[in-house]
Formats: structure tokens, C-alpha cells, sequence
């Protein structure tokens, strides 16, 4: 239990990255969205090169013991996934669509956690999927119109409530909730723009 709350807490630290942002765009120092992208690109290639030392070359620190979940022990690690598709979002989307994408996966996703059983099912419960959606509605509203923060929080919902399997590899919701929530912001703007 302890464990799996200090990875609820590293994935919620993550919303620092927004706040970085919107710091630095409230006080204009000069960070640029262009330079956010280049840092998002940097992080998410330095998760990859530590994944890279501790499943080709050994790398084992404790802290791997620590935050990373049993069947990453020979798979890429949630947090590399993490960094992964923060930075995707942020590199294809504007800032009103990749921000509350990241959000939902650093805030949405370990509330979800919070009201879930942690087993792994095909499709979660519908309290787990009813407090994702909520969640996920609120980060979103600030940034979006209405019926886009629906939108991708609907997204970032069936990411998260629904388990994807690729052969026999489960999909890791760390990649799948911004990707979806973005995306599927995104055709709402273009679909029915404000």
C-alpha cells in the first residue's frame, strides 16, 4: 500500500510540468511553447535512456524496486510511457488541448486509482470510469469549451477504464490517456469550433 501511494504521488508530480507552464506563461519569463515542447522531448528521451540501461544493460537502482509495478520488470516502465505521451501531446497539440491531456493522466489517473480495486480487468467499474469522467471534466474546463472538455475527458476515460491488448502486451493507460484525450479534443474544436 505504501508503495503503490508513493507512485500515486510521482504520477501527480506531474502536474508540475503544467504549472511550470503556466507559470512561466503568467509571468512571462520568457519560456516559450516551443521551448516546453524541446523540454517535454528531452525528458521523455532521458526516461527512455534510463529504460533503455535497466532492461538492455542492468541498470538497478532501488528506486525501480520502489515505483515500478511487477510485469514492467521486463517491459518499459510506466513512467518512461508517462513522459512518453505527455510529450507527444504537447509536441502535436497547442497548449489549450495538451495541457488538461496532461492532467488527466497526472491528476485523473491516480484518483481513478484511488476508487479502483487495482485488479486487472477488461473494463473497470463504473464507479472507477464515473470518477475518471468527472475528473477529468473539471481539469479540462478551464482550457476547453464545454463540449471539447466532454469530449476528452470521454477520452481519457476509455483510455484509462478500458484495458487495450496488443498480442499479449496490455497497454499501459500512461500512454493511451493524453493520446486520446487530445486527439479526441482536438476533432471536437475542429468538428464544432468556438
Amino acid at each position: 500500500m505504501a508503495d503503490e501511494l508513493k507512485r500515486r504521488l510521482v504520477h501527480a508530480s506531474g502536474s508540475g510540468l503544467v504549472a511550470l507552464w503556466l507559470l512561466a506563461d503568467a509571468l512571462e519569463v520568457g519560456l516559450t511553447w516551443t521551448g516546453f515542447r524541446i523540454l517535454m522531448v528531452v525528458l521523455a528521451t532521458g526516461a527512455l535512456l534510463l529504460e533503455f540501461l535497466r532492461l538492455r544493460v542492468g541498470l538497478d537502482w532501488r528506486l525501480y524496486d520502489v515505483l515500478t509495478r511487477e510485469y514492467e520488470q521486463d517491459n518499459p516502465a510506466a513512467y518512461a510511457l508517462y513522459l512518453i505521451s505527455m510529450a507527444a501531446v504537447v509536441v502535436v497539440f497547442e497548449s489549450d488541448i495538451a495541457l488538461p491531456a496532461m492532467l488527466m493522466l497526472a491528476l485523473g489517473d491516480p484518483i481513478s486509482g484511488a476508487v479502483s480495486d487495482n485488479t486487472l480487468q477488461r473494463v473497470k467499474p463504473p464507479k472507477v470510469l464515473g470518477t475518471m469522467f468527472l475528473v477529468s471534466t473539471l481539469i479540462a474546463i478551464p482550457f476547453l469549451p464545454i463540449t471539447a472538455a466532454l469530449i476528452a475527458a470521454l477520452g481519457a476515460t476509455l483510455a484509462d477504464g478500458i484495458t487495450l491488448e496488443v498480442r499479449t502486451y496490455i497497454v499501459d493507460d500512461n500512454l493511451t490517456i493524453p493520446i486520446y484525450a487530445a486527439s479526441l479534443a482536438w476533432v471536437a474544436l475542429e468538428v464544432a469550433p468556438v
